[in-house]
This record gives C-alpha cells, structure tokens and sequence, in this order.
C-alpha cells in the first residue's frame, strides 16, 4: 500500500507514519519543509502547503490512501490562515483524490466540531454541529469535516476521525504548553465544579487512524461517518493537568478563578489583541475558558463496534512514558 499522510513530519503524523512503515507500507509525506527522522524511515517526501492545489495534487500521484492530518490548529489568529489550511486545503485533499482514483480518504477531525460551549458528557456522533463557535479553529474543523464526510459516495470512501487531547512523547503542543505555564505558575483552575475529560495517548490515536483505514472501502460501514476517540478513561480536568505537571516535576494547579471571570478575561484580551494587533496568542480567550470549564468525554461505541478500536496504552501507563521521555529532555 502507497501512503500519503499530510503533515507527516506533526506529532500525529509521524506516529502515523512510523506504525505504517513497521508493518511494510510505501509512505509519502507532505509538509511544508522536510524532516530528516522520517527520511531515516524510508519515507518520501513532498514540500508544499494545503492551500496550494498543484502541491497537493503532486503529492497524491500514485497513492492508493491518503490520511489528512494536517491542519492549522490553536486557539487565536487570523480567519484566513485557518481557512487556507483547513477549508480550501481540504478542498484541494479530497479533488487530488477524486483525480488520482484514490478510493479511501481518512480526514483528522477535532471533537471542538460539535462543542456548543455546553457540558458533553458521555456524548455520541449523534451530537450535532453547533450554530456558533468561540473560535476559528473548529469553526473550519466543521466545515472540513462536513465536506470530508460529503465527498464519501461510489468512488471515493471518507472517514473522519475526533480524537480529543492528542497527548505523550514528542507532544509539540498541549504538553510543553501546559509545562511552560505551569512552570511559570500562571495556571488556574476554572470554577469548583468538577469537570470530566478524555484525552488519548499518541499511540493510541495512531492506532485507530490505521484501524479506521483498514475498515475504509467503498460501502463500508465506517464510510461516510465520523467517530469520536479518546482512552475511554474520563477524569477531572485538573487531574489531567496536574499529572502531566507532576511528569515534568512541576507543582499542582491549586489556585482558582471562576469560569464567568475567565470568559470575560478572555472576550477582552481578544478586543484588545485585534484592536492592537498584538502578536502572539492571548493568555485567555473564550473557546479556552468554555473548553476548561465544562465536560468532554464521549460514548466509544461506534469505533469500537465499526473497526474494533480498543486503546493499546493505558492513562497511567502513558504517563510514566511520558516522564521517563521528560527526564531526557
């Protein structure tokens, strides 16, 4: 089998890359520069970015699957940079496709597609989309992964995928910035109420996006449809939080501010960024202060009953791999 995996060189996209190659899989991937680890692997690879349709087209010549995983993520920036990756980019995925006659699409989706600012607990894909989002990213998530899941017909099979908190090893995202502010003691936590979370361990969001793939033909039950991921594993917020700190041998959140004021906090640092155009990323912002305030965890039966998605490591277990790579750092 001839992969193309986009943003193979991201967190994600290598750990997808890396179990392919281990069971014999031909891998290509598209990124913006090259990355030395996976040419070590065996991997082609192809420069280019989402919004350039030429770009993507080369890259999917000769391939017989494609895993889109890459996407312009975070919590603030401008809309057209998100829409450019995320919209147009996935536009550009799914017409590559349609031209080479590759037959299986699997998209990376985000669970914030369906996030209504509400508590979701326990939740299945029955949840619709909402009608407003507190941010660019799953505003464009959604709109992606209506058009990924729209394109699956007698040509093509499309799957989406949500994995919620994508976190372990290697992690570029949420656990250096939970280190970094925690380090710095600018964490707090939202409100007393105790708010249930699933996170998944980076093999095991691997894992199902190579199970979901395997399940992926023309007329398959896992066609057309979109599925929830996580460890199965729901537990206080802070709790998560707290354990990851305590793997990079920092202190506990202990501090607290309420939800209200944090939302307010975060609806002002947003008026002044785009007032002042301020660089960087606001401390607070009101999808952050919705997101740490309210439940996340999601009802798995759909991945497990359609591909046989069964979590390979454990939250704990993934935690104590996670200090052990810390302490090499």
């Amino acid at each position: 089998m001839q992969a193309l995996v986009t943003g193979g060189g991201g967190f994600l996209g290598k750990a997808i890359i890396k179990r392919l190659r281990a069971r014999g899989d031909e891998v290509r991937s598209f990124s913006r520069n090259p990355h030395p680890a996976l040419i070590e692997l065996g991997v082609e690879h192809c420069c280019g970015e989402l919004g350039d349709a030429e770009a993507v087209m080369r890259a999917a010549q000769g391939c017989d699957i494609v895993f889109h995983v890459a996407a312009k993520a975070g919590v603030w920036g401008p809309y057209e940079e998100f829409y450019r990756a995320n919209v147009l980019g996935t536009k550009n995925v799914i017409a590559a496709c349609r031209h080479h006659a590759i037959k299986r699409l699997v998209f990376t989706s985000s669970p914030s597609v369906v996030f209504d600012g509400t508590d979701m607990d326990g939740v299945d894909e029955s949840v619709p989309y909402p009608d407003h989002f507190e941010a660019f990213y799953p505003q464009t998530k959604a709109e992606a992964e209506q058009l990924i899941l729209q394109a699956n017909d007698q040509t093509l099979a499309t799957v989406a995928l949500r994995p919620h908190l994508i976190w372990g090893p290697e992690d570029n995202h949420l656990v250096p910035r939970i280190l970094e502010r925690g380090g710095k003691g600018a964490l707090r936590k939202l409100g007393t109420r105790e708010c249930l979370a699933d996170t998944i361990y980076i093999d095991n969001a691997a894992l199902a996006h190579l199970q979901a793939a395997d399940h992926l033909d023309i007329g398959s039950v896992v066609a057309g449809k979109a599925y929830f991921l996580s460890q199965g594993e729901p537990l206080p917020i802070w709790e998560v939080v707290n354990r990851i700190l305590d793997a990079g041998g920092l202190p506990p959140v202990t501090r607290t501010i309420s939800p209200l004021l944090a939302y307010k906090v975060g609806a002002l640092l947003e008026k002044l960024y785009t007032l002042f155009n301020l660089k960087g990323e606001p401390r607070m912002t009101r999808f952050v202060a919705k997101e740490l305030s309210t439940s996340h965890w999601f009802d798995l039966s759909a991945a497990r009953n359609d591909f046989g998605y069964q979590p390979e490591v454990s939250f704990d277990e993934g935690i104590e791999r996670l200090r052990d790579w810390l302490a090499t750092r």
